[in-house]
């Protein structure tokens, strides 16, 4: 059986992912999941609270911000 795909833009490039995925799903394929990455889908915040329940969706636009430690 074929696993369905969604194509989304992450930081601009494209990603092809089996679906369903979930914010907190994609981190950890992208090795994002010990990091502290603020996460931007579709031009508005997700908080971290909410990363395991959003759902991805084909054409999503994520951009991934991550904390920089410094002074």
């Amino acid at each position: 059986m074929n696993q369905a795909l969604l194509t989304i833009l992450v930081n601009g490039q494209p990603h092809r992912l089996p679906t369903p995925i979930s914010v907190a799903e994609l981190l950890v394929q992208l090795g994002h999941e010990q990091k502290r990455v603020a996460v931007e889908l579709n031009r508005e915040i997700v908080p971290k609270s909410r990363h395991a329940e959003q759902q991805l969706a084909d054409g999503d636009q994520l951009e991934l911000v991550h904390a920089m430690g410094g002074g």
